[in-house]
């Protein structure tokens, strides 16, 4: 394993095409939107064989004040699975051990990895939706709960638009609506330069689209979906509540779903689930999907030991961000996520 710097390889997404596990996460892209976008310096492990990637762990510096210096696998990431061998883990592990003492990080934090760490508690776990799609339309359709396809066939007569799109202005309408639901949810937006981030490197780059749907010329859900390779990735969402009566999100999914039938994607990831929101269990659920976990590992350096309690106090303060205006929570969102990460 060398520590190794994926930007200064030109085919650094066509090693991970080959790879197992490898996502969207991986990938320079993602890399360059979070650099640029907070600052984090990469400290990524890899291997090579015969041109071939056979192993890659990777990490990114996260400097706070509020948090600490940490190494995380990866920031802002639903998951970001380790590509190594099983029985090359210690070994792998201990290595970038090494390089986290040398930095003097608090703490190592890995999203997914229990190739990695089988045989330890996790932080805490997630659950992870995953439709397959293979082309057939019928199929998937047919698997959706029977309700759904009432409500898919509902929004179509409520005179509703679905468009995919790769604009700036696009982007920019689907941030005022993620605006908008971040204030219901209680929450500060990311901030505006990161959704920037996104468009430059992973929309225009043709991993990803955004997806709007409009009533009378006025935009009403929004959506942003990466891909890699064979697989699509639903990362953000948003709507206005005012017009949930329309179905709007439902007729979104859907469009989503025929598109990437059409265009040969195996499957479409629904992203992380937190295990204690009901509600959006059970809506990702009622799309045929097919459920697997996701376990965080945390392992803080000065007592060599891995940590496993979750949570934090972020749920405490979602009453006062309601309250907040926009334009003060989207401050808020600049000032506090490089620290999250």
């Amino acid at each position: 394993m060398h520590q190794v710097d994926p930007l200064t390889y030109p085919d650094w997404n066509e090693y991970l095409l080959a790879a197992p596990y490898a996502s969207i996460f991986h990938t320079t892209n993602w890399l360059r939107v979070l650099q640029e976008s907070y600052g984090y310096r990469p400290y990524y492990f890899a291997s090579f064989q015969a041109q071939q990637l056979t192993a890659l762990l990777p990490f990114m510096e996260v400097k706070s004040w509020v948090t600490g210096v940490r190494g995380v696998s990866l920031p802002f990431s639903d998951y970001c699975e380790p590509i190594i061998a099983t029985q090359t883990a210690p070994e792998l592990l201990a290595q970038v051990i090494r390089v986290a003492r040398q930095r003097q990080w608090k703490f190592l934090e890995a999203r997914g990895g229990d190739t990695l760490f089988h045989d330890v508690s996790p932080y805490a776990c997630y659950s992870r939706h995953i439709l397959g799609l293979h082309g057939d339309e019928e199929k998937v359709f047919s698997g959706l709960r029977s309700n759904y396809r009432v409500k898919i066939r509902k929004a179509r007569e409520h005179d509703l638009t679905v468009a995919i799109l790769h604009s700036p202005a696009a982007m920019a309408e689907y941030y005022r609506l993620h605006c908008l639901t971040r204030k219901r949810h209680g929450l500060p937006p990311q901030p505006a330069y990161f959704f920037g981030k996104i468009q430059e490197h992973i929309i225009t780059n043709n991993l990803g689209f955004v997806m709007l749907v409009a009533h009378q010329g006025r935009q009403v859900a929004g959506a942003i979906f990466f891909t890699f390779g064979s697989r699509a990735m639903y990362k953000f969402g948003a709507s206005d509540r005012r017009y949930q009566h329309l179905y709007p999100n439902y007729l979104l999914f859907w469009h989503a779903m025929q598109w990437l039938c059409r265009h040969d994607y195996a499957e479409l990831c629904f992203g992380r689930t937190d295990p204690g929101n009901t509600g959006l269990m059970q809506f990702k659920d009622g799309w045929g999907t097919s459920r697997s976990h996701i376990a965080y590992y945390k392992y803080d350096l000065k007592t060599a030991s891995f940590v496993q309690n979750s949570r934090g106090v972020v749920d405490m303060s979602s009453t006062i961000w309601r309250k907040m205006p926009v334009t003060l929570l989207r401050w808020a969102g600049a000032v506090l996520y490089k620290h999250l990460g």
